[in-house]
């Protein structure tokens, strides 16, 4: 049978584009659809805006820490308007770059919202094109918990689009997604408070880092309320006031942002006309994102696997490699660096202590330090860094290794290589550091 396209994508996000372009390398005639931006959450609605954010923040902490070094006082004010503009201009043009790449690969742009009629037919408005392969890269959106008066609560996509910046807000939930905000809201000026249904926030991450990184949050100024569950959101006078269950606590705030996780975008996409099988909210795919259907691929968070940018970019090019390129070859997901953008920030390559502790027990050996950084001995500021490592004895394998201070996430990339290669604490110990750094602390642990 003849189709229109050898390979057509459904989502034309970060994974999406870089799967259409890397299919049309080897030869393919690819065609992609996409009924918002281009980029998807991570240029639109994440990665990229947020980051810009978080960099604007820190200024008012560099004014003050100049002090130190001799500089005068800085009198500044924050335009939340004229930021908010500048980040929105920043992903427009970062739009125009998308479409020039599926140009310059010709790959085939389709605006719309695409529909399975059939395992190989798709309906894209009222146009209806037909493909060899299908690849779903269609991502997540958030989702609000369900207690009264959430519908007054917003979501992080809106957060970049606020009119003015919210002089107290509110934050459900302590991912990276709620922390990260919850850093920026408070580096920009507003009052922050946040809750965590646990003990400490970033459930998931190495204790070290989660207890580093919440000092360090409460440090600067933000609320955190532990073993705190939002239990109903009322609009009045004052503001929305946000009640914490089984107490009498309750938060007014101008803005309650909802950052309690993201689920698969698969509302009416036809999944059930191509035979697709969804497990747990989420695409079932094998280890070459294949579905069911062998030949329905999908990548990136619709999979629910692990839900980075980076890691829906390497599915999608695994996936072209062996399908298209004559390179079979299947996502390693065993140490994929990742990162906290929060102030302290945070980053983590590999396994958590418990994570080792839970396969190795005893013969697992750790290795930290905890220290003020020497850019804070003449800024007076009180900031720690923490460094650790996470060893199995026997072999001297690094199985983990994780950071909570400035530029953790620059340090660990570096470091996310070593632990790729199967790096071993002799490695690390034989490793010249660069003094004076932060970074040389990860080879003078003793």
């Amino acid at each position: 049978m003849t189709y229109d396209y050898d390979l057509f994508v459904i989502g034309a996000g970060s994974g999406g584009i870089a799967t259409a372009r890397r299919a049309a390398q080897y030869g393919a005639k690819v065609g992609i659809a996409e009924f918002s931006q281009l980029g998807g959450t991570c240029v639109n609605r994440g990665c990229i805006p947020k980051k810009l954010m978080v960099y604007a923040s820190h200024f008012p902490h560099l004014f003050e820490d100049a002090q130190g070094y001799g500089w005068s006082a800085v009198h500044s004010t924050l335009d939340w308007q004229k930021m908010i503009t500048a980040v929105n201009q920043e992903l427009e043009r970062l739009n125009g770059v998308y479409q020039r790449m599926l140009d310059n690969a010709r790959v085939d742009l389709i605006n719309g919202y695409a529909k399975f009629l059939d395992p190989h037919t798709l309906e894209i408005n009222d146009r209806k094109v037909t493909a060899d392969k299908i690849l779903i890269a269609v991502g997540g959106h958030p989702y609000k918990p369900d207690i009264p008066g959430i519908e007054h609560a917003i979501v992080s996509d809106a957060m970049f689009h606020l009119k003015e910046q919210p002089k107290h807000i509110a934050i459900i939930g302590t991912g990276y997604i709620g922390v990260e905000f919850a850093c920026i809201m408070n580096g920009l000026g507003s009052k922050v408070t946040l809750l965590d249904r646990n003990d400490l926030i970033l459930r998931g991450f190495d204790d070290d880092l989660r207890s580093g990184i919440q000092e360090g949050m409460q440090q600067h100024g933000i609320e955190i309320l532990n073993h705190s569950q939002a239990a109903s959101i009322e609009k009045t006078p004052e503001g929305l006031k946000l009640a914490i269950a089984n107490s009498n606590v309750t938060v007014t705030a101008d803005v309650i942002l909802s950052a309690t996780g993201r689920k698969p975008n698969l509302q009416n996409m036809g999944l059930e006309n191509a035979g697709v099988d969804i497990k747990k909210d989420a695409i079932a795919v094998d280890e070459y994102s294949r579905t069911n259907q062998p030949h329905i691929f999908a990548v990136g968070d619709c999979t629910n696997r692990v839900n980075l940018t980076p890691v829906a970019i390497n599915e999608g090019r695994a996936f072209a490699d062996t399908e298209f390129g004559g390179q079979p070859r299947k996502m390693a997901y065993d140490n994929i660096p990742s990162a906290i953008f929060s102030t302290p920030e945070g980053a983590a390559v590999g396994l958590t202590e418990a994570q080792a502790r839970k396969n190795w027990g005893e013969a697992v050996k750790c290795y930290r330090a905890a220290f003020r950084p020497m850019y804070h001995t003449l800024s007076g500021r009180a900031d720690k860094t923490m460094v650790k490592l996470v060893v199995e004895e026997d072999t001297q394998k690094v199985l983990g290794a994780h950071m909570v201070g400035e530029h953790a996430a620059e340090i660990i990339q570096g470091i996310a290589i070593a632990l790729k290669m199967g790096a071993t604490k002799q490695d690390f110990d034989a490793t010249v550091g660069i003094h004076p750094s932060t970074a040389e602390e990860f080879v003078t642990l003793r």
